[in-house]
């Protein structure tokens, strides 16, 4: 599931995006409504999200040059952060924008049971948009809660769909609050207000990706429990007295880098010290399949006086 970033998820969000950011500029031009044209960009946004998360798992594919020896995993990185940005801007700046507006220069809705079918309908598209990215996510999430499942996955792209679609969801109830207290009431503000709703989730949504995706671009170390199990992996052989000190960084999601230093027996013979660096190779491997690239280097422990 790691390997393929969640593409069903990214799919059925891409699918459900374009058909809602359709229905609901529709909606907005019939009834004149701040929160549709707010609630019409996000899904626009969220539909070119979608697609810039699929052209980051292709690129991230390109095999390694010269220039760039390890790789380009950190394309997913790149335009999951690139997502963050979009959606701040295209979606939250701009709902903000729409919600003062509307709030300061109020306009009467027409046809505003159009509005509430189109949200129903669109609210009813992004469950099920939802749902795949919950169960996509539950077979790499492990015991993890769902908020330290976003703060520590490697795999950007399921955190990415995961709160796009949660804030997609609450940004059609707070459309569909918007609209409804404006025609219970009477008061196209409260359209407004619903706008402005939109904009603060989404503002928040944005910030909490761009503070995650900026700690994978600079990069990020094995979790705890992986490299626990490398240390003990690493220090299971005969030869292997003790890890000395070891440094770990993931290239991109699936591509572990583990470089260590390991203090072995004294006095043996090279052909023992090249066995033993093999053997502590293949025993992280079978256990850490992410840890693909595994630099060793063996030494002699020496107490601190």
């Amino acid at each position: 599931m790691a390997a393929d970033g969640g593409t069903r998820a990214i799919l059925a969000a891409l699918f459900a995006n374009a058909g809602i950011a359709l229905a609901k500029f529709v909606g907005f031009l019939i009834t004149g409504s701040s929160s549709m044209i707010a609630e019409s960009v996000h899904s626009v946004a969220d539909t070119s999200n979608q697609g810039l998360l699929l052209l980051g798992q292709r690129t991230a594919k390109r095999r390694a040059t010269r220039l760039h020896p390890f790789g380009y995993g950190r394309e997913r990185y790149f335009y999951s952060f690139v997502v963050a940005l979009v959606l701040f801007t295209l979606g939250s700046a701009f709902a903000l924008y729409e919600g003062v507006h509307k709030v300061s220069h109020a306009e009467d809705l027409d046809s505003p049971l159009v509005a509430v079918v189109i949200l129903l309908v669109a609210i009813a598209l992004e469950t099920y948009s939802f749902r795949t990215a919950i169960v996509e996510s539950r077979a790499i999430k492990g015991d993890r809660s769902w908020w330290a499942f976003i703060r520590q996955s490697r795999t950007p792209e399921l955190p990415v769909v995961l709160l796009e679609d949660a804030g997609a969801l609450f940004g059609l109830v707070f459309a569909l609050f918007g609209v409804g207290l404006a025609v219970v009431t009477g008061n196209p503000v409260w359209d407004g207000v619903g706008t402005i709703m939109i904009g603060i989730l989404l503002g928040i949504i944005a910030l909490i990706l761009i503070v995650e995706m900026k700690s994978l671009l600079v990069g990020e170390g094995a979790a705890d429990g992986e490299l626990e199990t490398i240390v003990e992996r690493l220090a299971d052989g005969d030869e292997v007295e003790r890890v000395i000190h070891i440094r770990t960084q993931y290239l991109g999601p699936d591509e572990l880098l583990v470089a260590a230093k390991l203090a072995l027996r004294p006095g043996l013979e090279l052909a023992a010290v090249a066995a033993a660096i093999d053997g502590a190779e293949q025993r992280v491997r079978a256990e850490v399949p992410a840890a693909r690239l595994i630099y060793l280097e063996p030494d002699l422990y020496c107490v601190p006086v």
